[in-house]
């Protein structure tokens, strides 16, 4: 059975742009490789933290959602926590469609997505 997942990460602020681009398509590579399928990124950019993280004040926010069975979630979970370019993570699984978030103006707003089951 097919679920929707969404993980957000952070990767290390003093990443250079080329960096952040192979960490994320790594991670594409791993779930496309496993089966997962749907699989959309949204780069939030470089945000302030809410606390200290590995003593990094600031992040690189990368929005992933994809469709699957699962099965790959543990093991890209283990894969981030044993690279060095993400210091933190979270995996949701969604009861419907992944939630897109759009940039507007100054105002970050959160739309969902109607999903035919």
């Amino acid at each position: 059975m097919n679920r929707y997942y969404e993980m957000m990460y952070i990767l290390r602020p003093d990443l250079s742009e080329e960096q952040v681009t192979e960490a994320i398509n790594k991670y594409q590579t791993f779930l496309s490789d496993n089966g997962e399928t749907d699989i959309a990124i949204k780069n939030l950019g470089k945000k302030r933290l809410a606390y200290p993280i590995k003593k990094y004040l600031d992040g690189i926010y990368i929005q992933m959602n994809w469709q699957g069975s699962g099965k790959a979630n543990a093991s890209l979970e283990r894969a981030m926590r044993l690279g060095e370019e993400v210091i933190r993570y979270l995996t949701l699984k969604l009861d419907k469609g992944p939630v897109v978030i759009e940039e507007e103006s100054s105002e970050t707003v959160a739309t969902e997505v109607e999903v035919e089951a």
